[in-house]
């Protein structure tokens, strides 16, 4: 129990930093990626307008970038199809760039919080139901980052860490890219969907590979 504490711990201090940098730079980088002024800047060059959002979206793991607006943005700019699959592209990255990071560097920082029972059970607690607050995660803000880190802190299996983003990330991309193209406002039970939605095929996935397994 008292790994679950300490991660928790980790989890809300990774949050409150998210939000620090909200708090801090938040407005200013609103100005500068918000919708409607990347919508503006995307036309402008539009030929390289894709690359420049995934790279927005991979540093939206470190920096407060507006991610719904860009990805609204690049609905705008390519239409629901194309700029969802931008946009899930560059919230995919972001997510394995933060699991990657956490998984490779945090092997130390996990050691000095628990004992090797607690590690294993921690891990086998996340690797079964982790990725239901993946998915979750993915139509929220800051969330994402907490659960990607959190996820390479606990050395979730990549298979199944790349299910619950993809799960996550796709429905809430399509979701935010439909907005922008009908320049339509962000309906709640529209974020709440994108959101459950992915989140009732994680048991189907979960039961096919415990058949796989046995």
């Amino acid at each position: 129990m008292k790994v679950f504490l300490k991660v928790f711990a980790i989890a809300v201090v990774l949050a409150l930093l998210c939000l620090a940098g909200f708090g801090l730079w938040g407005e200013q980088f609103e100005k500068l990626f918000g919708r409607e002024e990347c919508v503006r800047w995307f036309g402008e060059i539009r030929p390289v307008a894709w690359l420049v959002a995934i790279g927005l979206l991979m540093s939206d793991l470190v920096l407060p970038v507006p991610a719904t607006g860009v990805i609204a943005a690049l609905g705008v700019t390519y239409g629901t199809v194309v700029g969802a699959a931008v946009g899930a592209a560059g919230s995919l990255l972001s997510a394995l760039l933060g699991y990657s990071l956490a998984r490779l560097l945090g092997e130390r920082a996990v050691r000095f919080l628990a004992g090797e029972d607690e590690i294993e059970r921690f891990r086998n607690f996340f690797d079964r139901w982790g990725g239901a607050g993946v998915i979750v995660s993915r139509a929220m803000p800051v969330l994402p980052e907490v659960m990607s880190v959190l996820a390479g802190l606990a050395r979730m299996s990549f298979g199944r860490f790349l299910v619950a983003v993809l799960l996550g990330t796709v429905p809430a991309s399509l979701f935010f890219a439909y907005l922008g193209a009908a320049s339509a406002e962000e309906p709640w039970y529209g974020i709440v969907a994108a959101a459950l939605i992915p989140l009732l095929l994680w048991p189907v996935f979960l039961h096919f590979v415990r058949r796989r397994d046995r």
